[in-house]
């Protein structure tokens, strides 16, 4: 583990190594040099409920600072969730309800410590403070940045020369995210680099109020299933931490082999020597894999869960068979049979019919081992169903 006792330089080194950008390097090892534990801040809107393995990226950072000895602050915006994040949007995000992002919330600071030391870890929500702001607070911010400024932004300057709209809460957004860092007197503000424009707000703003301008430092972004979006809900290519240890662990076998090096890089704690030796094909692709997903599941699961997620996977696909325990779910029955994408939304297997259409249109549903290809198929609630979507989900539904 690393400790406090390296010296700036390899302190460094050690938050160099997954980084993408510091903003800046001097900056930063003079703020090293002090001799002092940092205020290491990252923010986390909650306008979803589960964090998937692209988060992780940026909580892994976190743990090497928390290691080095520096105080982590976990941001859970839940003040900045209900403006939405207007980065990397070619359209205006609606304001998200309350009661959403309050339950969001609660899921985030549980599943956040299966990286993080929860002991040394602050939790802070920016409610606490932004809720206070009155209007003339609000006004005298966005005094401090212009619209021209604002529209130095990528997305907003592309969306004002296509002439689609932007909100006026939409400039609201950065200028929170940058007054949250003049509040907890951030030394090091972590982003992905999408992020970069927000992060820098909160460095001018600090520099405007009188405080000594916090670190900037991206990290980059981790692609999903597809290989070519980042990962993320919106685009169905995600792995959720808390989702069953099988599913995580079928979904990085299914990964292409350049892809998985990319997890390695940003995900993994493999040593060094071991991802060279992958890199140069010293590794047998699936064997470098199964490793991956061992790992990630053990992580997020333990070790047991681990090893079980690797025996079903190794039986479903090496011997064909189905998992050797299937999750039982009871349904309330719906007359003598029930819409199919109905009953894989109540079992659980996916969040909405209309995604369970698709896939089914796709090929990528089977019925008690039987491919169903018609979206309109119903299911019999005489008897017990085996559900299965794509290779890896199973659900056995038992209709009450």
């Amino acid at each position: 583990m690393i400790t406090r006792m390296l010296d700036p330089r390899k302190q460094l080194e050690a938050i160099k190594r997954r980084a993408f950008n510091i903003i800046s390097e001097a900056e930063l090892l003079k703020k090293l040099e002090k001799g002092t534990p940092l205020r290491v801040k990252a923010g986390f809107d909650p306008t979803a409920p589960d964090l998937h393995l692209g988060h992780t990226v940026l909580i892994q950072e976190l743990k090497v600072f928390q290691d080095l000895g520096h105080h982590v602050l976990l941001l859970i915006g839940d003040f900045t969730g209900m403006i939405g994040d207007p980065s990397g949007k070619s359209e205006t995000r609606k304001p998200l309800p309350r009661e959403d992002v309050d339950r969001n919330a609660k899921t985030y600071t549980s599943q956040v410590f299966k990286i993080l030391d929860e002991k040394k870890t602050e939790v802070v929500f920016n409610s606490e403070w932004t809720e206070r702001l009155t209007t003339e607070d609000l006004i005298r911010l966005a005094s401090r940045y212009t619209v021209a400024r604002m529209l130095e932004r990528d997305d907003f300057h592309k969306r004002y020369k296509e002439g689609r709209p932007i909100a006026i809460h939409e400039f609201l957004y950065p200028l929170i995210q940058g007054y949250d860092s003049v509040v907890l007197k951030a030394d090091v503000e972590l982003g992905g680099t999408d992020q970069l424009f927000n992060l820098l707000v909160g460095r001018e703003l600090q520099r405007d109020m009188g405080q000594e301008p916090q670190v900037v430092l991206t990290m980059p972004l981790l692609e999903g299933l597809d290989g070519v979006q980042k990962m993320s809900k919106s685009y169905c290519n995600y792995i959720g931490i808390a989702e069953p240890p099988g599913e995580i662990y079928g979904k990085v076998m299914s990964i292409s082999d350049e892809l998985m090096m990319r997890y390695y890089e940003l995900v993994s704690s493999a040593p060094k020597d071991r991802m060279d030796e992958i890199k140069a094909g010293k590794v047998h692709p699936k064997e470098a894999k199964e490793a991956l997903a061992y790992e990630l599941v053990d992580r997020f699961w333990g070790r047991d869960k681990a090893e079980k997620a690797a025996e079903d996977f190794r039986s479903l696909f090496s011997k064909k068979e189905t998992p050797t325990e299937i999750e039982e779910v009871s349904i309330a029955a719906e007359g003598d049979a029930m819409w199919l994408p109905r009953v894989m939304v109540k079992a659980g297997l996916l969040k909405s019919t209309s995604e369970a259409r698709r896939l089914i249109e796709q090929g990528g549903v089977k019925v008690n081992g039987e491919k169903v290809v018609d979206p309109k198929a119903e299911v019999s609630t005489n008897k017990e169903a085996l559900l299965q979507v794509g290779k890896r989900s199973f659900k056995k539904v038992i209709f009450s």
